[in-house]
């Protein structure tokens, strides 16, 4: 009897160890896992502060990214067009804003002058021409000053003097022309001296290796694509300077058949 007692308190003493030990071990094993995920929330918080601290790739600041391509490019060439793009909008510009002030409102004007010509004379039209801007208002009084000579003499004074104000209108655009063909040549240039840089490093290299090959052709079409960019954006600059130019020109034309028509019949030869 006392022999199976002994061995049944033998029996619960295992049992209770056994139960102890992997009571432990599940202890042990949920506070590492507790401490494994914390040091992974941990590394996951820290890795999230620093990629929003560090901005993506994609997030370069483009000043500093066209800083670097015009260092690559040479700075010699890309200078060049450089100065083209600065010259060429200081001009294009300059058009814009005298077009700009030379824009008459015809309709307007053609009313007062029919309506003083009616009541009070040419002195009275003419004051108004003087007082008004533009290349029509100018057109218009050489008209008005030539008018008491006969309609022929008015006539002959308008397009002698239109043809002077259109000659005023297209001032400088040569110089646009000029710098639009320019730019896109000299990064020609450019490129052609640095492919020939290029064959240069290979020759010196005594190898064709694909990164000297690769970096030195891009080096020399940076300044292609700078040429082009600089002739697109005068481009679009000429072209809308032509566009204004016309209209203005065809305001000058029809508003002076439109004078013309007044002096015969209210000025007396």
């Amino acid at each position: 009897m006392m022999k199976r007692v002994l061995v049944f308190m033998a029996f619960a003493a295992l049992l209770l160890i056994g139960t102890a030990q992997t009571s432990q071990a599940q202890t042990d094993q949920t506070a590492t896992t507790q401490q494994t995920t914390a040091q992974t929330q941990a590394a996951t918080t820290q890795q999230l502060d620093t990629q929003a601290a560090t901005p993506a790739k994609g997030e370069t600041v483009l000043h500093k990214e066209i800083k670097r391509l015009f260092i690559e490019g040479g700075a010699g060439f890309m200078s060049s067009i450089l100065l083209c793009l600065i010259f060429g909008l200081a001009i294009a510009i300059e058009r814009i804003l005298y077009l700009n002030l030379a824009t008459t409102n015809t309709d307007k004007l053609l009313a007062k002058l029919e309506k003083s010509l009616k009541e009070e004379g040419l002195d009275s039209a003419k004051e108004i021409c003087r007082n008004t801007r533009g290349p029509v208002a100018s057109i218009f009084y050489q008209g008005l000053d030539r008018a008491h000579e006969g309609p022929e003499m008015a006539e002959k004074a308008i397009v002698s003097y239109g043809g002077l104000q259109a000659g005023l209108l297209e001032k400088n655009l040569s110089w646009i022309s000029l710098f639009i063909a320019l730019a896109p040549m000299l990064g020609f240039l450019g490129t052609v001296i640095g492919m020939i840089q290029a064959f240069d490093a290979i020759e010196q290299a005594g190898t064709v290796s694909a990164t000297i090959v690769a970096g030195g052709i891009k080096v020399a079409l940076i300044t292609t694509v700078f040429g082009l960019v600089v002739a697109i954006i005068l481009q679009v600059f000429y072209n809308y300077i032509l566009s204004k130019i016309d209209s203005i020109s065809n305001q000058m034309e029809d508003s002076s058949i439109s004078l013309m028509d007044m002096l015969v019949r209210y000025v007396q030869k």
